[in-house]
């Protein structure tokens, strides 16, 4: 069975209910642990890998996805190469070779709203102090369901690669497992013009308190800082 990770998966919040009502009744949430806001990463050793796209040596890794093993999305987006555009790296992992060869060359232009979707909900709750539909009312919920229904035409599959890693599960057995990733990147100004345009559709469609409009212009104004 394949296992198909979205490299932003959202943490499940916990919610700390104050048994004293703080202002009218608005509930605080504890500040999420900083890795949480941190790019996509796979964590990989290197020395567990036994075969590649390319053969049996690891010397051959591309510098991309190797940047992705040793420090994640963030490191990938610091090569000179991608300076001016945004990374994304979709991820599945299994015993199917066939089966996760045909994911990887059907990726589609959806599977990279869901990407894109992932990252902008991780956003903007890195923004928010209070809980996001009470931070953001009404705006939170129609963003992400304009987010995940939002399409990017300049967005570029351009490479996927596999690994062949050698799996040690907490029973000991050693299993042979396969991991697929697919590069997509998007030129900065193209992917910020769609979203900005999308907030401001989103935040024309609702009502927000003032506070709550407070907040969403500040993460429009600042979206893309830490994005």
């Amino acid at each position: 069975m394949i296992k198909i990770f979205s490299v932003l998966i959202l943490i499940p919040y916990i919610i700390v209910l104050s048994s004293c009502a703080i202002g009218n009744n608005t509930v605080f949430i504890p500040v999420p642990d900083p890795n949480y806001f941190r790019q996509e990463k796979k964590i990989i050793e290197i020395d567990n890998i036994i075969e590649t796209k390319d053969g049996q040596s690891v010397r051959n890794l591309p510098v991309w996805l190797l940047a992705f093993i040793n420090g994640g999305i963030e490191e990938v987006e610091q090569l000179d190469a991608y300076s001016d555009k945004y990374v994304f790296i979709g991820y599945s992992e299994g015993v199917n070779f066939t089966s996760l060869r045909m994911w990887a060359d059907h990726f589609t232009t959806r599977d990279f709203t869901i990407l894109a979707a992932e990252r902008i909900e991780k956003r903007m709750i890195s923004t928010a102090v209070l809980y996001p539909d009470n931070e953001y009312g009404f705006f939170f919920e129609t963003a992400m369901k304009n987010a995940y229904s939002t399409i990017y035409p300049a967005a570029v599959k351009e490479d996927t690669y596999w690994i062949k890693i050698i799996n040690n599960d907490e029973d000991s057995i050693h299993r042979e497992i396969y991991n697929f990733f697919v590069l997509i990147t998007i030129d900065k100004t193209a992917m910020q013009d769609i979203i900005y345009n999308m907030l401001g559709e989103s935040a024309s469609a609702v009502t927000p308190t003032a506070a709550q409009r407070n907040a969403i212009n500040y993460l429009r104004q600042n979206f893309f800082e830490g994005f």
